[in-house]
This record gives C-alpha cells, sequence and structure tokens, in this order.
C-alpha cells in the first residue's frame, strides 16, 4: 500500500516537472523584447515631431506615439514591440514594421533621422503626416529589407530620390496626394523617371503615384510588371499613347489614370480572364468605341470615363456585369440609345449618362435601380414630366435632370425623396409655381432651378427650413422674389446664389449676413442706383464671381479704391449706367467686363496690377486718354482685349512683347494714331483684330499675313494708303475669312495674288451654326469655370452698318469700298466660293464684271456701286441663288438686266445710275428709246427700312448666315446679351462634386 502510496506521488512529481519544463518551453518561445538600440532610435524619433491635430485629416487619427515610453519611465511600455503602430519580428525583435499613418505628425525629416536606422524594416507607413514640405530623405535607401512604403498625403516635397530605386524587394509603394492647400503637386518624378523606376522595382504589386509630377509618356515596361495588380497615376502631367498592353495585364485589378488631359488610348478587346474591377480614365484623351467585349469584365464594380471623347453606341453588354456598382460615361460623344440592359445593374449606387448625344425621349427602365445615390442625366435629351418612376430611389443623394426638354410642374412627391442633397432641374421646360413642399427636403445643399419658365412668388422666408443649404440657383424664370427682415427666421449660409432676372428692385436685405459666399449673380434685374456700401463688407473672404450685369447701377455709395474682394476671379459690371472712374478689381481677377456703361477718364495705373487677367473687356464707355503701355503686362495670360468705342487716342501700345496667348483685340472706334505696331507679328495666336474707326495712318499690313490663326482683320475707316503690296508666300493670311478695308485711301489694283491665295475663303460652311469665339477655362475648389470669348465686329452690309454681336465661323467676306482702287475685277474672285459678302463698291473700278463671280454660289450680298464698270451684266450672276442684295448702280452697264430666281427680288435701287441698262425692274424696256416714269410700287420697292426682316427671309432658298445674324441686331437689345442667345459671351460653370472630382 505504501509502495503504491509512493509510486503515486512519483508520477505526480513527474507530472509537475513536465508541467514545469512545458511552461519554461513555452516562456522561451515567447515574443522577445525589442532591441534597445531600436528601442531609443524610435524614441528619438518621436522626439524629433510635434503633435499637431492638424497635421493629420483622417476622422480617425490620433497620436499613435503618445503612448511611447522609455525604459525610465514606471510601469507598462517601456518594451517597443508593444507599442502603438510597433511591429516586431516574433523571433528576432527587430522592428520590421512602423505603422504611423494619421498620427498628427508634424516636423521635418532628413537622412540624419535615427528612422533609417531601423535597417529591418519591411514595411513603413508614415501617411496622412505633415512633413513641412521635406524631401524624401536619400538614407530610404539604407532600409533594403522594405517591402512596403507609404508616404502619401504627408506633404513631402521635391524630386524622388534616386536611392529608392534600390529598395528592390519594394512590392507596395505609394507616395500619391503630396500637395500643398492650393492643390500643386509638391512631388516629381524626373531624374529618375518613371521608366527608371518601373525598370528597378520589378516585383512591384501596388504602384500609386497619383497627384505626383511625372510629366512624361507611360513607359512601355509598365507592361512587364506581371504581378502588378493596382496602378493609381491620377493626375501626373502624363501624355502620349497609352500602352495598350498594361490593360493585358494578368494580375490587374485597379486602374486609374485620371485626369491627364493630354493622356490618348483606345480600349482593346477584352478577353474572359481579364481580373479588372476599378477603371478610371476620366479626364483623358481616350476615345475610339466601348468594345462590347467589356461585358467580358465579370468582376467589374466601377467604370468612369467621363470627359473623354469616346463615341459610339454604349454597349448593351454594359448591362451585363453584375458586379458594377459605380459608372459613368458622361461628357463624351456617345451617340443613339441608352441601352435598356443598363436595367439589369440592380446594385448601382452611382449613375451618370450626361451631356451626350443620346436619341432619347423616355427611359422607361429607370426606376429599377433602387440603390442608387447618384444619378447624373444632365441634357441626354429626355422629354415629358419628370418621372415618377424615380420615388422608388430611396437613397438618392444627387438627382440631375437639367438640360433636357422636361415640361409640367415641378412634382410634389419629390419631398418623398427625404435624402437628396443636390436637386437640379435646370435649363429644361417646366413651369408653374415652385411646390412647397420642396422646401421640405431638409436634407438639400443645392437646389437648382434656373433657366425655367417657373412663375409665382417665392418667400424668402421658406428657405429658412433648408439649413443645409449652400448653392441656390433661381435664375432665369419668370419668379418675383418676396424678401425678409425677419431676425426670427436664420436664413441657411450661402456659397452660391443666382437670382438673375428674378425682378429685383433692390440688393436682398438678407445678403448682408451672406459671409460665405463665393458666386453671387444678381444679373438682369431692375436694381437702379448705387451699390450701397454694405455691399463690400459680404464675403470679403471668399466671393470668386460677381455678376450685376444688365441693370440700372449708376456707381458706388462708396467708390473704393480696389474693390475689397481678395479671391475674386471673375466680376461683371457691364450694361449699366455707371459713371465716374473705372472700378478697379483685385490683382486676382481673370475676367472683367464692364461695357456700355458711361465711365469716364483715363485707364488708372492700377488696372496694372492685374497680371492674371484672361479677359478685359471695357467697351463702350467715355474712357479716354492713352493707353498705359504697362498694359503690355498683360499679354502672358490675356485671350480676349476689348477697348473699342470710346476716346482712346496717342499711339497704339506695344503688344505681345512677350509670350502670349492672345486671340482678341478689339481698339476699333477710338481715336488711335501713328503706326500699327510691329510686335503684333508676335501674337502667334491672334485670331481676331479689330482696328476701325480710327486715325490710323500706316500702308497696309501685309507682314500680319505671317500670323498663323488670323481669321478677321477689320481696319476699316482709318488712314491707310498706298498700293497693296504683292503677294508673298511668307504673308500669305492662311486663316483670313473676313476682310474690312473699306473707307481708306488705299490706291493701285485689287490685289489678284491674294484672291488666290486665300484659302480659308473658298471653304463653304457646314450644316451645323457655330460662332466664332475663344475658348479656355479655369478651375476654381468646387468649380470649373469655362470662358467663351464671343467674337463681335461692326460691317456694312446692305447699305447699312451692322453689329455683329455674334459671328458665324462659316461666315466669309471682303469689303474693300470707299477707297481708290482702279482697275478690273480679277478673275480670282470667283475661287473664293466660301464668300457670303463682297464690297467693291465706291472705288474706280473698270471694265467688264467677270463672269467667274457666278461661282460665288453662297454669296448673300454683292455691291458694285459707284465705279467705273462697263458692259454687260453677266447672266451667270443668275446661279447665285442665295443672293439677296445686289447694288451695280452709278456705273456705265449696258444691256438687259438678268432675269428669273433671285434678279426678280432686287428693286431698281439695285441698277439706277446706269443709262444704257434695261429691263426689269427698271422702267426702261430693252429697244426702247424712251424711259417711262417710275411706277410707285417701284419707288416703294426701293425705300428700304433699316428695320426690314425681309432682309432676312427674301429670296429663293436665300442662306440665313447674313440674315439672322443681323436680324437680332434690330431689336432692343437691353437684356439679349444674358438670355445667352446674343451675348459676347456664355457665361456658365460647371459644378465639380457634379462630375465626381473629389475621388
Amino acid at each position: 500500500m505504501c509502495l503504491f502510496a509512493f509510486m503515486c506521488f512519483l508520477l505526480l512529481l513527474s507530472s509537475f516537472y513536465l508541467i514545469m519544463a512545458n511552461s519554461n518551453s513555452s516562456s522561451s518561445m515567447q515574443q522577445p523584447l525589442c532591441h534597445d538600440s531600436e528601442s531609443s532610435a524610435l524614441l528619438q524619433f518621436k522626439q524629433s515631431f510635434l503633435i499637431n491635430e492638424y497635421a493629420s485629416g483622417d476622422p480617425s487619427a490620433y497620436p499613435k506615439v503618445a503612448t511611447w515610453k522609455s525604459h525610465r519611465e514606471e510601469g507598462e511600455g517601456s518594451d517597443c514591440c508593444s507599442w502603438d503602430g510597433v511591429e516586431c519580428d516574433r523571433e528576432t525583435g527587430h522592428v520590421i514594421g512602423l505603422h504611423l499613418a494619421s498620427s498628427y505628425l508634424y516636423g521635418s525629416i532628413n537622412s540624419s533621422s535615427t528612422l533609417f536606422n531601423l535597417v529591418h524594416l519591411r514595411r513603413l507607413d508614415l501617411s496622412d503626416n505633415h512633413f513641412n514640405y521635406s524631401e524624401i530623405p536619400s538614407a530610404v535607401g539604407q532600409l533594403s529589407r522594405l517591402r512596403s512604403l507609404n508616404l502619401s498625403m504627408s506633404r513631402f516635397f521635391g524630386q524622388i530620390p534616386m536611392e529608392l530605386l534600390a529598395l528592390s524587394k519594394l512590392v507596395f509603394i505609394d507616395l500619391s496626394g503630396n500637395i500643398d492647400p492650393s492643390g500643386n503637386l509638391l512631388l516629381k518624378l524626373h531624374k529618375p523617371d518613371l521608366r527608371n523606376l518601373v525598370q528597378n522595382l520589378t516585383h512591384l504589386k501596388l504602384l500609386y503615384l497619383s497627384l505626383v509630377d511625372i510629366s512624361s509618356t507611360i513607359p512601355y515596361e509598365l507592361a512587364n510588371l506581371s504581378s502588378l495588380t493596382s496602378l493609381g497615376l491620377r493626375e501626373c502631367g502624363l501624355y502620349g499613347e497609352f500602352p495598350m498592353n498594361i490593360f493585358r495585364l494578368p494580375s490587374l485589378q485597379v486602374l486609374s489614370v485620371r485626369y491627364n488631359p493630354y493622356l490618348i488610348g483606345y480600349l482593346p478587346e477584352f478577353e474572359n480572364a481579364n481580373p479588372l474591377k476599378v477603371l478610371f480614365l476620366a479626364h483623358t484623351r481616350f476615345s475610339g468605341e466601348l468594345p462590347t467585349s467589356i461585358g467580358r469584365l465579370g468582376s467589374l464594380t466601377a467604370l468612369d470615363i467621363h470627359f473623354c471623347n469616346f463615341t459610339g453606341l454604349v454597349p448593351s453588354s454594359l448591362g451585363h456585369l453584375p458586379q458594377l456598382s459605380y459608372l459613368d460615361l458622361s461628357y463624351n460623344f456617345f451617340s443613339g440609345q441608352i441601352p435598356s440592359s443598363l436595367a439589369n445593374l440592380t446594385i448601382l449606387t452611382h449613375l451618370s449618362l450626361s451631356s451626350n448625344d443620346f436619341i432619347v425621349w423616355t427611359l422607361p427602365w429607370l426606376g429599377q435601380q433602387t440603390k442608387l445615390i447618384f444619378l447624373g442625366l444632365l441634357g441626354v435629351n429626355l422629354t415629358g414630366e419628370i418621372p415618377s418612376s424615380l420615388t422608388n430611389m430611396s437613397q438618392l443623394s444627387t438627382l440631375n435632370l437639367g438640360e433636357n426638354q422636361l415640361s409640367g410642374q415641378i412634382p410634389s412627391w419629390l419631398m418623398n425623396l427625404t435624402q437628396l442633397t443636390q436637386l437640379d432641374l435646370e435649363e429644361n421646360q417646366l413651369e408653374g409655381s415652385i411646390p412647397s413642399s420642396l422646401f421640405e427636403l431638409i436634407n438639400l445643399q443645392y437646389l437648382y432651378l434656373h433657366s425655367n419658365y417657373l412663375n409665382g412668388t417665392v418667400r424668402f422666408h421658406l428657405l429658412s427650413k433648408l439649413k443645409n443649404l449652400t448653392q441656390l440657383e433661381l435664375s432665369n424664370n419668370r419668379l418675383s422674389l418676396l424678401s425678409y427682415n425677419s431676425t426670427n427666421a436664420t436664413f441657411p449660409k450661402l456659397n452660391h446664389l443666382g437670382l438673375n432676372e428674378c425682378n429685383l428692385t433692390e440688393f436682398p436685405d438678407f445678403l448682408r449676413n451672406q459671409h460665405e459666399l463665393e458666386w453671387l449673380s444678381l444679373a438682369g434685374n431692375n436694381i437702379h442706383g448705387t451699390i450701397p456700401r454694405w455691399m463690400w463688407n459680404i464675403s470679403r473672404e471668399t466671393l470668386i464671381a460677381l455678376d450685376l450685369s444688365g441693370n440700372f447701377l449708376t456707381g458706388f455709395d462708396q467708390h473704393p479704391v480696389v474693390l475689397p474682394w481678395f479671391r475674386l476671379r471673375r466680376l461683371y459690371l457691364d450694361f449699366n449706367i455707371l459713371q465716374g472712374p473705372l472700378p478697379i478689381p483685385p490683382p486676382s481677377t481673370f475676367e472683367y467686363s464692364v461695357t456700355r456703361n458711361k465711365l469716364t477718364g483715363k485707364i488708372p495705373p492700377l488696372l496694372c496690377n492685374m497680371t492674371s487677367l484672361i479677359s478685359l473687356y471695357l467697351s463702350s464707355n467715355n474712357l479716354s486718354g492713352r493707353i498705359p503701355q504697362c498694359m503690355a503686362n498683360f499679354s502672358k495670360s490675356l485671350i480676349a482685349l476689348q477697348l473699342g468705342n470710346n476716346n482712346f487716342d496717342g499711339p497704339i501700345p506695344e503688344t505681345c512683347t512677350v509670350p502670349n496667348n492672345l486671340r482678341v483685340i478689339d481698339l476699333s472706334e477710338n481715336q488711335f494714331q501713328g503706326q500699327i505696331p510691329r510686335s503684333l507679328a508676335n501674337c502667334v495666336m491672334l485670331e481676331h483684330l479689330v482696328l476701325g474707326n480710327n486715325q490710323i495712318d500706316d500702308v497696309f499690313p501685309l507682314w500680319l499675313g505671317a500670323l498663323p490663326h488670323l481669321h478677321v482683320l477689320i481696319l476699316r475707316s482709318n488712314k491707310f494708303h498706298g498700293a497693296i503690296k504683292s503677294w508673298h508666300t511668307n504673308f500669305r493670311f492662311p486663316s483670313l475669312r473676313i476682310i474690312d478695308l473699306s473707307n481708306n485711301e488705299l490706291i493701285g489694283d485689287l490685289p489678284y495674288e491674294y484672291f488666290q491665295n486665300w484659302d480659308a475663303m473658298k471653304l463653304t460652311g457646314g450644316d451645323t451654326l457655330r460662332y466664332m469665339q475663344a475658348n479656355t477655362r479655369f478651375e476654381m475648389p468646387g468649380y470649373i469655370m469655362p470662358a467663351n470669348f464671343m467674337y463681335s465686329m461692326t460691317m456694312t452690309n446692305k447699305g447699312m452698318q451692322r453689329l455683329y454681336e455674334k459671328v458665324p465661323d462659316s461666315f466669309t467676306a471682303i469689303d474693300f469700298s470707299g477707297n481708290n482702287f482702279e482697275g478690273s475685277i480679277p478673275t480670282s474672285i470667283g475661287s473664293l466660293k466660301g464668300l457670303h459678302l463682297l464690297n467693291l463698291g465706291d472705288n474706280n473700278l473698270s471694265g467688264h464684271i467677270p463672269s467667274s463671280l457666278g461661282n460665288l454660289t453662297q454669296l448673300e450680298s454683292l455691291d458694285l456701286s459707284k465705279n467705273k464698270l462697263s458692259g454687260e451684266i453677266p447672266s451667270q450672276l443668275t446661279w447665285m441663288t442665295f443672293l439677296e442684295f445686289f447694288n451695280v448702280s452709278d456705273n456705265n452697264l449696258t444691256g438687259p438686266i438678268p432675269q428669273g430666281k433671285q434678279f426678280s427680288t432686287f428693286s431698281n435701287t439695285s441698277f439706277e445710275g446706269n443709262p444704257g441698262l434695261c429691263g426689269t425692274p427698271l422702267s426702261r424696256a430693252c429697244g426702247s428709246s424712251e424711259a417711262s416714269p417710275p411706277t410707285p410700287s417701284s419707288l416703294e420697292q426701293g425705300s428700304t427700312s433699316e428695320f426690314d426682316w425681309k432682309f432676312v427671309l427674301m429670296g429663293y432658298g436665300s442662306g440665313l448666315v447674313i440674315g439672322v445674324s443681323i436680324g437680332y441686331y434690330l431689336m432692343s437689345w437691353k437684356h439679349e446679351w444674358f438670355v445667352g442667345t446674343f451675348g459676347k459671351q456664355q457665361r456658365k460653370w460647371i459644378r465639380t462634386e457634379r462630375m465626381g472630382l473629389r475621388s
């Protein structure tokens, strides 16, 4: 018994030792403490930075290094392997990972940092901190074991170091998003460049370089990275052709090259096994058609190709991608029907088809995408009423149905879309009043109802319900606004407000408390008197666009030296009755227009500080004096300069003395003297030069013929003299379509060689009516502002001086009238088959009318009056079936007047002063020696009123290019500029939120 008890004791003792041994063994296998040298290096690294909560943007950010403690400090935390963000090797205790993303770190870093003593690091993440515009230290090359490197969004600056290319084990690298607060790119990859990086880091799986200045083509070697799964090259300044083989990388799942506007490319035929999940090509020049094989991308979840150049039909196979949740095809050139197969995409959360050339009337399948958060159908030709099927989309946050032909009233059921933050119904045909239920959408941030036929009264107190509203557009309806001054209701803080043509008679009082406005437009109202003093205090730090055009403003309650909005980019004060000196915008201004006012005095020198100007419109005022020479500083940025119809004098200042973008110069109807400055030859982008009605004393500026893009040259009513020199191959005027040299003192023969070589005048216009304009755009946070400057000019047409507020780009004209040209009319004019207007009247031309003029089948106005022409009127002129004005009066023509077609519409005034002519409409019959007195009807026919719309519609199929262009000028012009039909400029904006630029 005792032996048994003893044996049991030994067994228990053996078990105890076994347990203890296992315990000791297990203890010996626990993760060792980190090395003192690495702990010290980490603490020194921590001490080199400040903790600043503004250094990180992630809402979940927190200071990870705050818990790091040294061995001397009591309590837990002395083992660096337990520190927040530190990863150690379980066997060696070496620090192999440092994960300090969004840790509030602020300060500079260089190669002496103790960070680079951690030579065992495999993973390093310092993203979303603020390294105070330090360069990436070259010592990063010492971390030879590094496999993952993330320095994104951390304010690093300068060239990416060559030493980084030595990290041959890297499989993940993210250097994206290093930009300053203004959006300027901080990092660049030039030397080394992208090709060097790809050739050295051959094991990469993820490569993110978005918002790094690369400024190169995409190297074909990228297609050799067979392990690559994600490629992010957004907004890198890439150009050239995208290598097609990158699409065929066997593991590629994410591809983003958005916002590289000079990158061209095409989509390939996709294979079934393609693993692509995300494809972002927006804002590039990718073109061609979407291949039907895109339906093979069964894993695709997001496709964004907005603002590209894709054409053709949208393939129905796109509706066979079951994983697709994000689809943006907007701002392309797709045509045909929108495929009904898109109804199958039931997990879509984002769908935008805006601004294409679709043939759409209704979308019966709309409403089946019940998970949609964003729906963009701007400008897709929708008709009928707002589809009631939208009520199924209860999660909808953004609804954009603008620029369609929707009619009827705004439905009250929209209030059921309670998640709406943006509602855009602009530029439709909606009518009736704005339903009060719309003001129950308390989450609304953007409300755009402008350019419809809405009527009734809007009571501003209703807007106080929309506490989150930041952008409101009610312009161009038939609304009246009932302002309120109640202090009990809180009006929402707006950043965009458009109240054009809303029958306002004064500045709304609620504006006094609007301090966050970026865009304010009150154009086309009935606001009288001075601009109140309190206006200078609203939104001083935020306002970027102000439009007060088309009112009855007389001046300023208190005239500031410089307008106070230091961020202002766009200022329109035109079509008022402003008096006094020229208002001076801040130097930040890009566009300034104050035309058609009553401003007086000289251009103040302060205007010369506006070196960022894109357009300057001061025309139709009473400004005087000389143009300051310092305005030549504008040349670098200026596109359009209009100073016409003032009282400026002296010489035309030197222009284009530095590289420039000038396309429009209009100095007409002033008192400029001297010669045209030869520096204009440096304006290589110039398209429109108007110097008419001045006192310029010069010979014909043959040297302007070297300008490759010059379309319009108006030198009318000056003192140009001498003969036009012989044509020269270096001065060809290759793009010239309109030339007016009338009422000068030019002599000699007509320049027949010019007529032979003015090739642009030989082209006939297309079917689509477009207008000559200069297009550009500039971007501001939240907006892309297109700037489309319509060309304007004055020409004599049908015996009257006409103002063309818009010039059709197919319009072609020659006016050499009122000079002393002699000799015959060159037959070479007959080769200019695109001509619409030809005026050679009031010269000393002799000889016969050339029959070759009959080849000018597009001609609408022909004036050969007051010359010494002889012989008969060629019967070939009856071939000109668009001719609606014809004048050969006061010559020595003889014989019968051709009959039929257009000639049956001309009055006797077209032929009077030619005793040898006979036949209708003259009273002198051919073969008769006496003329009978003119009939009352013929006298009445000869009296042509300046306001007679017969000019537009007369004749056999008369062309309307000239008729329509001049007809509108005969109407009242008070607000013609504003409604967007006759204005000098299309004033429009594109909100970047609409286009998804945030992602």
